[in-house]
Formats: C-alpha cells, sequence, structure tokens
C-alpha cells in the first residue's frame, strides 16, 4: 500500500491486465489507484488536488498501556518539523464493534495544518481486533474503553507528543459520550473538550427516537445490573461539582432523530449549574439539521470552524495567517 491507510473499491475484470482501487489515509483524501497485475505495481489515476501541502506529515502507530496492561493501539498525526510537545487533538469512538481506520478527515488536517498533532485512539469496544475487542467494553465492562482513552492521554502527555496544557479531546455520537465520560473522570488532564451529537444520559436514552436500539451494547436502564452500570459513568449523572473543569464545547442540532439534542441540553445545563472552575462551558445549537452526515456542506464548515477557533484558543494553538 501507498502508507498507513485504509484501501477497497477493488474493480478489475478477468480478460484484462489492470485493476483500480481507493486509498485513503488521514493525510491523503481518497486517491484512486491503477494496479498492473502482470508488473505488480501500482500508480496514481485520479485524485484530487488540495490547497495545501501535505507531503511533510508523518503518521505513525504507537501502542501504550491501557489501565489494566491492555496494548491498546493508536495513531499519531503531525507534521514532521513538530518534534516537541504540541497541543494535540485525541478522538476516540470506542463502541458497537466499529473500527476506527485512517481516513481523511478535513477538520482533522486542518489542525495539523496549522502545527497541531492529532491522535486517534482505537480503544476497546470498536471492532479493530474484532469480535473480542467489542464486547470487553460492553455492557458492565464500558469502563475498559474509558479506562483505555484515559490512557491514551496520559501516554501523550508522558511522552511529551502533547504539551502539558495543550490536550484537547473531540469525539461525536458514542464518541460524545466517551468525551463526557472521561471529562467526569478526569478533567484534570484536558484543556478542552469537544463532545458532539452525544449520549449523555444513560439512565433514558431508551425512551427516544432509536435509542432503544443501543441497548444491545449499553444495556438497559429497566434492568438492575445494566442501571448500576449506566449510572457509574453517566455523564449527566456524574459532574463533579467543586472541581476544575476544562472548557467544554458542547454541539447538536436541533432536528437529530438519532441522538436528540435533549441530551446536551441536559448535559450543558447541568455543567452550567454546577461549580467547575471559570472555564466556559457553551454549547452550540445547529438549526435545520441532523446527526452528523445530515448536515450540509456549508453548515459543517461552520461548525468545524467553531469548534477549532474554541480548541486552538484553549490549548495554545498559534493559527498561522
Amino acid at each position: 500500500m501507498p502508507g498507513i491507510g485504509s484501501a477497497g473499491g477493488f474493480k478489475g475484470s478477468f480478460d484484462s491486465d489492470e485493476a483500480f482501487f481507493i486509498f485513503s489515509s488521514f493525510h491523503t483524501p481518497v486517491t484512486v489507484y491503477r494496479y498492473a497485475v502482470t508488473a505488480n505495481s501500482y500508480q496514481v489515476w485520479a485524485e484530487p488536488s488540495l490547497d495545501t501541502n501535505l507531503d511533510d506529515v508523518v503518521v505513525e502507530q504507537r501502542f501504550y498501556a491501557s489501565k489494566d496492561g491492555t496494548s491498546v493501539p493508536m495513531f499519531v498525526v503531525s507534521r514532521s518539523s513538530i518534534t516537541g510537545p504540541a497541543p494535540t487533538m485525541l478522538y476516540g469512538y470506542g463502541g458497537f464493534g466499529i473500527a476506527i481506520v485512517p481516513f481523511y478527515n478535513a477538520m482533522q488536517m486542518a489542525w495539523v495544518e496549522q502545527g497541531g498533532v492529532l491522535a486517534i485512539a482505537n480503544i476497546r469496544g470498536g471492532g479493530e481486533y474484532g469480535r473480542a475487542w467489542h464486547q470487553a467494553a460492553q455492557f458492565g465492562k464500558r469502563q475498559n474503553a474509558y479506562d483505555d482513552f484515559i490512557a491514551a492521554a496520559q501516554f501523550l502527555l508522558d511522552e511529551r507528543i502533547s504539551s502539558e496544557d495543550g490536550l484537547v479531546i473531540q469525539g461525536e455520537s458514542n464518541g460524545g459520550l466517551l468525551v463526557g465520560v472521561v471529562t467526569n473522570q478526569r478533567p484534570d488532564l484536558f484543556a478542552a473538550a469537544l463532545p458532539g451529537v452525544g449520549v449523555m444520559d444513560m439512565l433514558r436514552f431508551h425512551q427516544f427516537t432509536g435509542g432503544a436500539l443501543w441497548v444491545a451494547d449499553f444495556g438497559s436502564p429497566d434492568v438492575e445490573e445494566h442501571f448500576n452500570s449506566l449510572l457509574a459513568y453517566s455523564p449527566y449523572h456524574n459532574i463533579g461539582a467543586g472541581t476544575d473543569y476544562p472548557a467544554i464545547l458542547v454541539t447538536t442540532a436541533d432536528t437529530d432523530d438519532r441522538v436528540v439534542p435533549g441530551h446536551s441540553f441536559k448535559y450543558v445545563a447541568a455543567l452550567q449549574a454546577a461549580s467547575l472552575g471559570d472555564k466556559p462551558r457553551l454549547i452550540r445549537i445547529e438549526t435545520r439539521a441532523g446527526h452528523g452526515a445530515d448536515i450540509p456542506l456549508d453548515k459543517i464548515i461552520a461548525l468545524y470552524a467553531d469548534q477549532l477557533a474554541f480548541a486552538a484558543h484553549w490549548a495554545g494553538l498559534t493559527v498561522q495567517p
């Protein structure tokens, strides 16, 4: 392959010596390659043009130990000129058996373009190592995913990848839940948190729209055993009043019918009502938009601009002109 990335869409015919596939990575938009079968070689056939040069961006895979000793993989992306601690954005998901594989994300690369570091933690709950990796953070084992993410943050700080007061965490949907949980559990680690369209009330999620479907991963609040484990980490129910919290920008959309915006409304209201220090706890509500993919391009650009500006301010990232 051309590097650390994801390939797919292989197409060819039995009577042809050529085939085509697509490849993408954190620093490579979706590119079409032509593969010559007899020569066993490939070359770029079609690629998009960018307004920035990402040739000096380096993608590494690192491994770190979680709380229980489990080895967890993490991708670290930065410009080659970044040789010391820098403001870092840590992203995670960790649920429903979904593997977070390398792919191009314009928001994340805008952060790297400005001199920040991007880290993607492949925590348990996802499908990176198959079904067992998924099941290791299902139901009452959900804390494993949160321990993995906290350990990723600690690794970035200990290895001096992230600057001391420059670590930002970001996630959406189940990843928004992840950000809410770890912010409650280790607020001291983070300069800012960006929980997007998150599941924040783990005792009532099953009562709205498609929430009942998530019982297969979270467990049911109507079952005592599951109720107790859900209550233990539910972001809305575990805000640590009297503790200094990072700056938080919650994002949601008013017509999100997958994770209803009421989760975010209640969560940010609880944050603002608690004594959590001087940093802001804000909410950004997009109008006439849904859950992620349901947002028009102009609204996505505006959302990314607000999130990146907020993160850069609190992490100390100096934006280049």
